[in-house]
């Protein structure tokens, strides 16, 4: 158990590092994530679902999941939601207990690039 907790405190270092704050990152905002950003889940989800707060741009927004190796776990179906331009889904490969990184990259509407990550959790 040492040793997840080790690794996770590692991986949610990591994570902080890249998702800096500051005005570079006052335009779109997400607002929400399921799995919750820096939760945990009971069992796998089958996709990570994005909420931001303005509209994107689907051809220069992106998300990708990996493992706490780095491995990457998501298909390569990300996509903006068609009907809400504000929600960026990708689907996931079966995953197993452990920590996951979710890395997010979006251009808005506004022309505005905004970027981030967190973890999530599956399991105990």
């Amino acid at each position: 158990m040492s040793n997840h907790r080790t690794l996770f405190g590692l991986v949610a270092s990591a994570v902080l590092a890249m998702s800096g704050t500051g005005p570079a990152f006052a335009h779109a905002q997400l607002s929400h994530a399921t799995p919750v950003a820096g939760g945990a889940v009971p069992t796998p989800p089958s996709e990570v679902t994005l909420n931001f707060s303005e509209k994107l741009e689907a051809a220069f927004s992106t998300v990708i999941v990996r493992d706490a190796v780095g491995k990457r776990v998501n298909k390569a179906d990300a996509q903006v939601d068609k009907t809400d331009r504000t929600i960026m889904r990708v689907a996931l490969d079966p995953l197993t207990p452990g920590v996951y990184i979710v890395e997010w990259r979006a251009l808005t509407a506004d022309t505005h690039k905004t970027e981030g990550a967190f973890i999530f959790r599956v399991g105990e």
